[in-house]
């Protein structure tokens, strides 16, 4: 890749946040390879959250894998899939490798119904594979083999390949859900992760439009302050910034997947006032609905 693929925050930082940087502006925010080819923050041995999806497909190594304060010795065959937000690192590792897919939210403006998948299949957090007859790149789920087909497509950036990412990942995260969950006690929360997942299931399901944290806060049965406290300690995220990361990619699919003008796209976001709406859209992406629903369709006609 021309950049780096992550971009971390000071090491000094209590908890890092890794952004994912990829070349710009006509490719899509996804990034695929193995541990050495992405550099050693893929394989970082410090607590840390990232901004984006990451997908990893474990070959080999030993050693652990520590998501959200709970420890996954290694013996792959194994999937892995962490959220935006979530803690982890990985300790004591040796001749770790496989593959890691990484992605933005605006990844899925085409497939918005895959982050419900992600979410059920980032609360089991590590699924081991069934190994097949031909060792550790083999699994009997053929979790491996599509991991395999997804990398070649995205290496080979051919006429289309974009759609047939999205189509990959989607099949992905289908037969992922598919593998038996790992034990009850090995991912038991507390009630502070029950009210951020119960939160994110909310915006998913509402797409922020309901604007307000006291709303989301009376809607859980907490105090806003609870709400604040319990999403800042399981994501490092306050809800009002997810609740503007929501409505953000609400409003970016609607832009760039129907044919509703800014005023009706503003409203379905939770915006009576257009004027106020367009002013957010410019300040949380730098142009204004009109000047990024132009730009998705020159993007869109050159991936035809």
């Amino acid at each position: 890749m021309s950049t780096r693929t992550y971009d971390a925050t000071r090491r000094s930082d209590p908890v890092p946040l890794h952004r994912l940087q990829v070349p710009s502006p006509r490719v899509p925010p996804f990034a695929m390879g193995s541990f050495d080819s992405l550099g050693p923050d893929s394989r970082a041995g410090y607590p840390h959250r990232h901004t984006f999806y990451e997908i990893v497909y474990v070959t080999g190594g030993s050693g652990a894998h520590v998501v959200d304060l709970v420890r996954r010795p290694l013996h792959p065959p194994h999937l892995c899939v962490l959220l935006p937000g979530q803690v982890h690192y990985w300790e004591r590792v040796s001749g770790l490798s496989g593959v890691l897919t990484l992605f933005t939210e605006d990844f899925l403006l085409a497939r918005p119904d895959d982050r419900k998948l992600l979410r059920a299949l980032g609360e089991r957090s590590w699924l081991r594979l069934p190994p097949g007859p031909g060792g550790p790149c083999d699994d009997r789920a053929g979790i491996g083999s599509l991991i395999r087909s997804m990398r070649q497509e995205h290496t080979a950036k051919a006429d289309g390949y974009v759609s047939v990412l999205e189509a990959y990942l989607h099949i992905l995260l289908v037969r992922a859900l598919r593998l038996p969950a790992a034990p009850a006690s090995a991912t038991a929360v507390g009630r502070a992760s029950e009210v951020s997942r119960e939160f994110g299931l909310l915006l998913t399901q509402t797409a922020g439009a309901e604007g307000s944290v006291g709303v989301y806060a009376a809607r859980l049965g907490v105090s806003v302050g609870y709400l604040n406290e319990a999403v800042k300690q399981t994501t490092g995220r306050t809800p009002g910034e997810l609740v503007r990361a929501a409505r953000l990619l609400e409003a970016k699919r609607l832009l760039t997947g129907s044919g509703l003008g800014v005023g009706q796209v503003a409203r379905r976001v939770g915006f009576a006032d257009p004027a106020y709406f367009c002013r957010f859209f410019r300040r949380e992406t730098g142009v204004s609905p009109g000047a990024f629903r132009r730009a998705a369709a020159v993007t869109a006609g050159q991936r035809c």
